[in-house]
């Protein structure tokens, strides 16, 4: 569950992959009509939750997205499964440094490299770095992408390795006996991210 959120914003954002009017243009992030939600896994169950979209860019040339920078900002990593005191409870363990280290690494980021024509109408193929924990790794997700109301709209999912950013805690891969209490190593990350020109 816990694993989840980061790679929650990475994910999300990096969807944002086509648009334009056949020139050059940079399309802003508007973090009003963007959201990401986690989800995140373990052997007794599962929790899930969002995060917000702290800023973002994405640049468009002849009508293909050509690049972008996705900031998430990890202080606002909330569990929406969860009320009251387990919610607290959840919520400042994926902060700490078992998780995501908030303290540390206030945002997670995620720099589009390329975008690729997709099969399916509005389908893309998204290659990114995403940085999470100051750790940068390659990802690849499919999106779809359109314009609505003036508006470029990206929606999508993708799974990620929360093991590949330092992010043990729970793991099966790292620690033995753990029975019950292990976390899955992959989270799912699905997002609709919305930027005006």
């Amino acid at each position: 569950m816990k694993k989840i959120l980061l790679s929650t914003f990475a994910i999300a954002i990096a969807a944002l992959t086509y648009a334009g009017n056949g020139e050059k243009a940079t399309y802003k992030v508007d973090n009003k009509i963007s959201n990401l939600e986690w989800t995140g896994k373990k052997v007794t169950g599962e929790h899930s939750g969002t995060i917000m979209v702290k800023e973002g860019n994405i640049m468009v040339e002849n009508n293909m997205i050509k690049g972008g920078s996705i900031l998430f900002d990890m202080n606002t990593i909330n569990c929406t499964d969860l009320e009251g005191e387990y919610k607290g409870k959840l919520e400042g363990h994926l902060q700490s440094e078992d998780f995501f280290n908030v303290t540390a690494h206030s945002t997670a980021k995620l720099e589009i490299k390329s975008v690729k024509k997709g099969e399916g109408e509005d389908m893309y193929d998204v290659t990114a770095d995403l940085t999470i924990k100051g750790i940068t790794q390659p990802i690849t997700f499919p999106a779809v992408v359109k314009m609505e109301n003036g508006k470029l709209v990206a929606i999508g999912s993708v799974d990620v390795d929360r093991t590949k950013y330092s992010i043990q805690y729970g793991s099966g891969q790292f620690f033995e006996g753990l029975g019950d209490k292990m976390i899955y190593d992959d989270f799912t990350i699905k997002f609709k991210l919305g930027a005006k020109g």
